[in-house]
């Protein structure tokens, strides 16, 4: 099995307008989700991540607070997903909870040691 990981975008200001009702649906929607995903073989991991962290910037490794919240948009969390090929990841990632408020999911393929001779 192909590994995947699943970065989730979202909107900063549609995330912050959501009541906590709303709050509430969109996490029990992903833990169903989840749950469905663990069912069907396909979750690895996943989790929710905390608005703020550090970016190390450079050679020289210059240290910054970030993300900035100029920025539109924030990845709030990841799934680590195992499928036979990207077209099932693809349809799979179409139900994510992520899009229900205007969010984007990105899929990236975990690099195999057959890939590094290409």
């Amino acid at each position: 099995m192909k590994q995947f990981l699943l970065l989730l975008h979202e909107d900063i200001q549609k995330m912050s307008a959501l009541s906590p009702k709303e709050m509430q649906e969109l996490a029990n929607a992903h833990m169903n989700w989840a749950n469905k995903l663990a069912a069907d073989g396909h979750l690895i991991s996943g989790d929710g991540l905390k608005p703020k962290g550090v970016l190390i910037t450079g050679k020289d490794c210059v240290i910054k607070d970030g993300p900035f919240l100029e920025s539109k948009e924030i990845i709030g969390g990841y799934y680590l997903l195992q499928a036979t090929d990207l077209q099932t990841i693809v349809e799979l990632a179409k139900e994510c909870p992520t899009h229900h408020y205007g969010g984007t999911t990105e899929i990236r393929p975990i690099m195999e040691m057959d890939d590094y001779g290409q």
